[in-house]
């Protein structure tokens, strides 16, 4: 029952929260509830614009969020985490810029006794790692996506091999679209999607690999260069999220494709956003994984709030730690056939 009240409440929030200052902080007030600071790190991804709506529903009567945007600057979140602790907030959410830097916000949480949970991007080395007792993460197992979305691709290439193998060879011909450089879920989604079709004896020939940053925009230009170069040798998109692989889609129909010709060209992506389920719906995109944003801004939510309350971590929530110190939300591969799992994790049906 708790996930679907924090469903039906997102499509509410998600209005007013596209109303705030993505250069600022915004902040909800509501009497003594707990003050508890976040940092994402930046507004204008989509994976995290769902999450941070997903968290501004599940605090309501719960805490006060102070919200900052850390616009892909490392620099600018440890001078926005300064203040918060300087302003005395209860709890910190952190959605690092890199990865790399959770010990040096770790050190700053753990001087001011703010107990703190990261989100969405995980220290390498893991949380558990990390010296900060009160310190935890919530996202998702990073090579796990890799490995849905490959075996999503591979029952596909099966079932459509006649059409999608152009040459007649038997192999994959592929460009892929990468998220952000030593990005843990972008490293990890790269290698297992590709390793996952090959354990299965799928051959796989590697056209093209380049990172756009997660943004659509640089994923239509690098997706434009590809077909320049390499044409109809193309036989597949595989983008590590949903953002690319829609900027890449965009390309492919000013080249000719998804046209009442036929012409065809299958595009996976992560994240299972709406706008991706509606162009799996249409016929432009092949499949998706579900990266469940309203889980993981739920459940940070949750533990942040506990601990805001001096209460344990996990108290009054379903949810668990694993031995590395996170919470573990699970990765659902999406195609048309079961598109209503996604619709029901954001609250659509």
């Amino acid at each position: 029952m708790k996930m679907k009240k924090l469903f039906a409440g997102l499509l509410a929030c998600a209005m007013m929260a596209s109303l705030a200052a993505c250069n600022g902080n915004t902040e909800s007030t509501s009497g003594d509830l707990p003050e508890i600071g976040v940092c994402i790190y930046k507004y204008d991804d989509n994976f995290m614009t769902y999450t941070r709506q997903a968290m501004e529903t599940a605090a309501e009567g719960k805490a006060v969020l102070n919200m900052n945007d850390s616009a892909n600057d490392q620099a600018k979140q440890n001078d926005q985490v300064d203040t918060l602790i300087n302003k005395g907030v209860k709890a910190l959410v952190i959605n690092l810029v890199d990865p790399e830097a959770a010990p040096t916000i770790a050190e700053k949480a753990k001087a001011a006794n703010i107990p703190l949970v990261f989100i969405n991007k995980e220290y390498p080395d893991g949380t558990d790692k990390i010296d900060y007792d009160n310190c935890v993460y919530v996202g998702t197992r990073s090579e796990e996506s890799g490995i849905i979305q490959g075996e999503l691709i591979a029952s596909a290439w099966e079932a459509n091999k006649a059409d999608w193998d152009k040459n007649g060879d038997g192999k994959i011909q592929y460009v892929m679209l990468k998220g952000e450089e030593g990005h843990p879920d972008a490293e990890a989604r790269t290698t297992y999607s590709i390793s996952t079709l090959n354990d299965k004896g799928i051959e796989t020939i590697e056209l093209g690999l380049q990172s756009a940053t997660w943004d659509s925009a640089l994923a239509n230009n690098l997706m434009e260069t590809w077909l320049g170069k390499f044409g109809d040798e193309i036989e597949m998109v595989i983008a590590n999220n949903d953002g690319m692989a829609m900027g890449a889609i965009e390309a492919l129909k000013v080249a000719g494709y998804f046209g009442d010709d036929g012409k065809y060209m299958p595009v996976f992506g992560v994240d299972a956003l709406p706008e991706a389920l509606d162009l799996i719906n249409a016929g432009e995109m092949a499949g998706t994984v579900l990266n469940d944003p309203l889980g993981q801004g739920g459940a940070a939510v949750d533990l942040a709030v506990n601990y805001a309350n001096g209460k344990e971590v996990l108290a009054d929530t379903d949810w668990t730690l694993d031995d590395t110190k996170a919470v573990r939300v699970p990765y659902v591969g999406i195609t048309l056939d079961n598109m209503d799992v996604a619709k029901t994790a954001y609250g659509l049906n």
